[in-house]
């Protein structure tokens, strides 16, 4: 039996204005939430125009000229404004009847380019029971006829499956809304091996690393540990009947582990590095999940991802904002401090799930009203963006070239002595900062 997608009643409408405006064909994206009986559409974003397209008001008359490189950057921009549990779950075609022959093998590549070009960017796993069908929507701009199929996007070799599309009024409008703030001090060496200071590779390497932190930490529900296969609304009154957006929020804080229990043995190796980088703040994360009865698992599995993202995210976005400003191959590696950008929410119309996005410092409110209707096609009020934190920061220190070497070969054996008088089999994670951390601990499990 196929996938049953229910879908926000007003992307009827948006998509048939899009079939009005279109020629000859027009693509998107289908943005929700995936869950294990049930599939959720709360918004559909039609392809910004190329600056040629919008200058020549050029346009092709043939699929083939899809261009799918385009079609899957915009999708990377989208999934950056979407908060845990959205996702991009699929592509939209509306097209003639003349090109609707040719329209589901163009659906079927791009579904799987936009899945790999987003799977790429992500710290995180999925796991083994999630779904991993991704939907195909093909519409007849002369019909108005609507065929939705799906490819599961972990077999290359996946056939087209048929699956519902029903729209429902209000869909959204009382989901479920999990936030917590995490205090990030993330301290990632620059190895003198790595080279010419790699800094953005180094930085998602140290990012790793801390995300399965976060995915090994404990986290409380409104002050609460509650078992993974639990109702997220146990104990809770539900919100029933209700079309105006309301939302039922959560308050979650997060214990991290700091280290192995006793009966994990640890090592540690000393490594020589040229630097460091340090990513210090609190950032603001949330999640919404859908009111049809959802388990904790999926709702504490959404808020990890955005915790992860989120961060992953600010220095993606900082690292292209050097590289446009300053070029991408910096010659001198000196001291610098840079803020990430702050992270920001915006309400969706009708629903209780808000959309997210990110500034920096000296953008102004217009750049990000035009950036939301580029990238996600909406008009944002001015007084509806809303600041979520304070700035963040990110320190990059090199250590200078000329360092004494014996003095080094000295701290070597000092840093060796210390690490031997250590207690047998566990090894307290500490980190050790020398001469502006010329040296640095890495502590891993046998």
């Amino acid at each position: 039996m196929g996938r049953t997608y229910f879908v926000e009643e007003t992307i009827g409408q948006y998509l048939s204005d899009l079939s009005i405006k279109l020629n000859p064909y027009v693509t998107g994206l289908l943005i929700g939430q995936c869950s294990p009986h049930r599939d959720y559409v709360i918004r559909a974003v039609r392809t910004p125009p190329k600056e040629e397209q919008k200058e020549d008001n050029i346009s092709s008359s043939k699929l083939a000229s899809i261009d799918e490189e385009w079609i899957t950057t915009h999708a990377s921009q989208v999934s950056r404004m979407l908060p845990g549990g959205l996702l991009v779950l699929g592509v939209f075609i509306i097209a003639t009847p003349e090109l609707s022959k040719d329209s589901q093998n163009a659906l079927r590549k791009l579904v799987f380019s936009v899945e790999k070009s987003l799977t790429k960017r992500r710290l995180w796993k999925p796991a083994e029971e999630e779904v991993s069908d991704r939907a195909a929507l093909q519409i007849c701009s002369a019909t108005k006829k609507v065929v939705c199929r799906t490819y599961d996007v972990q077999d290359p070799k996946s056939s087209a499956k048929p699956a519902d599309w029903k729209y429902q009024s209000a869909l959204s409008a009382s989901w479920l809304a999990l936030g917590c703030t995490v205090n990030v001090n993330i301290h990632i060496p620059l190895l003198a091996t790595s080279p010419n200071h790699d800094l953005e590779k180094n930085t998602k390497n140290g990012l790793n690393r801390w995300s399965k932190q976060i995915e090994d930490s404990v986290f409380l529900i409104n002050g609460q540990v509650k078992d993974d296969d639990t109702e997220l609304l146990e104990g809770q009154k539900k919100l029933r009947g209700n079309t105006q957006s309301s939302t039922q929020f959560s308050d979650v804080k997060i214990l991290t582990q700091l280290s192995h229990g006793s009966s994990h043995r640890s090592t540690a190796t000393v490594q020589v590095c040229r630097g460091s980088i340090n990513l210090k703040g609190a950032v603001k994360c949330r999640a919404y999940i859908h009111n049809n009865r959802p388990k904790v698992k999926e709702a504490i599995q959404a808020l990890k991802r955005d915790i992860i993202n989120t961060l992953s995210d600010r220095c993606e976005i900082l690292f292209e904002d050097l590289i446009i400003n300053e070029g991408p191959h910096k010659k001198n590696f000196q001291r610098e401090y840079h803020i990430l950008p702050q992270r920001l929410f915006v309400p969706v119309s009708g629903s209780s799930v808000m959309l997210s996005d990110y500034k920096f410092g000296d953008e102004a409110a217009g750049e990000i009203q035009e950036r939301f209707v580029e990238m996600l096609d909406q008009c944002v009020q001015a007084e509806d963006i809303h600041i979520a934190e304070e700035m963040n920061t990110v320190d990059i220190c090199p250590v200078a070239d000329n360092v004494d070497e014996t003095h080094q070969k000295q701290l070597t054996k000092a840093t060796l002595l210390l690490k031997l008088q250590q207690n047998m089999g566990v090894v307290i994670a500490a980190a050790v900062a020398i001469f502006a951390s010329i040296f640095s601990f890495n502590y891993f499990s046998d």
